[in-house]
């Protein structure tokens, strides 16, 4: 087929790659700007267009795909059987959706109707799912509200983070998406039930801020939804601090200050949570320092059982 693909970030590297390893022909990438990432700012292309540099594929980066007539120009040009969007990052316009012959196909990161929207992956686990999948839905104007072409379910692994599920997500999306594409003609799209769908908007900042008032499983939780970004973080006197890695004890306490540190181990250390739980901070990143180990850093920073995070 001749194809045109819209994708971003590394999420949407597995699926481009296997197209071209179909033998489907790559007419065109469209991608988002390059943007300034780091610490540094340092203005850098989206991982998709640097694949696409390497395959010798045209690439067109839009600001706003739903006002870029140019897009549209060039698309129309090629006529393409199939528009194929994967982690795309805009919401694309009908006048681009039905251009070619099959229109348009998604590959989301859920089993819809559950999670529609920007982040998935990071709501199912945040939320304490056992499951989630992979979904290949035709694209129209709404989000993620397309008929269902084709879905495969997956378990989330008991200590999986987001960036690990998203990348095993990516890979089976990827197998999936080529199986469909083959099978297109003999698809019968269904409708989706839109009385059970569930939203997983756009990860802010300010989502990875750790409240210890929270049962520890949830913190647990909170710290693998937000792997890599924006990381869970709490604040220990006037400093941010990222937690890279803990999980809920098994101890039980009966009074005790939300977010006092109980105990320092080499396992790391213990803060106190919701309804009497602990949790177990094993790694973690002051502000401005590498990643260490949370005992390391106690040890560094001279605490003490009975300081507090805020």
């Amino acid at each position: 087929m001749r194809i045109v693909f819209f994708g971003s970030p590394t999420s949407a590297l597995p699926s481009l790659k296997k197209l071209r390893e179909a033998g489907h022909s790559i007419e065109l990438v469209i991608t988002q700007p390059d943007k300034p990432v780091g610490r540094g700012k340092k203005v850098s292309p989206p991982p998709i267009k640097k694949l696409a540099l390497d395959m010798n594929i045209p690439i067109y980066q839009s600001e706003k795909i739903r006002k870029d007539t140019g897009a549209l120009e060039k698309i129309e040009k090629i006529q393409p059987d199939l528009n194929v969007v994967v982690a795309y990052g805009q919401i694309i316009p009908s006048s681009i959706i039905y251009v070619p012959k099959y229109n348009s196909v998604n590959v989301h990161f859920s089993f819809l109707p559950k999670y529609r929207g920007a982040s998935p992956v990071q709501w199912a686990i945040l939320n304490g799912e056992t499951k989630t999948g992979i979904t290949i839905f035709e694209l129209n104007e709404k989000m993620d509200e397309g008929d269902i072409l084709t879905q495969e379910e997956f378990e989330i692994l008991p200590h999986e983070d987001a960036a690990e599920l998203e990348t095993r997500l990516a890979q089976k999306g990827a197998e999936l998406l080529i199986d469909t594409i083959a099978k297109i003609d003999e698809i019968a799209p269904r409708k989706q039930d839109h009385s059970i769908a569930t939203y997983a908007p756009l990860i802010k900042k300010e989502d990875g801020r750790i409240a210890w008032t929270k049962d520890a499983l949830y913190i647990e939780r909170q710290v693998r939804s937000f792997t890599p970004w924006p990381s869970a973080y709490a604040f220990l006197g006037e400093k941010r601090v990222k937690i890279h890695n803990g999980r809920k004890t098994e101890s039980k306490i009966e009074s005790s200050s939300h977010g006092e540190i109980l105990g320092i181990k080499k396992e790391g250390i213990e803060v106190c949570c919701g309804e009497g739980s602990v949790f177990l901070i094993e790694s973690l990143q002051p502000e401005n320092r590498k990643k260490m180990d949370a005992y390391v850093f106690s040890l560094g920073a001279k605490i003490k059982p009975g300081d507090k995070f805020g």
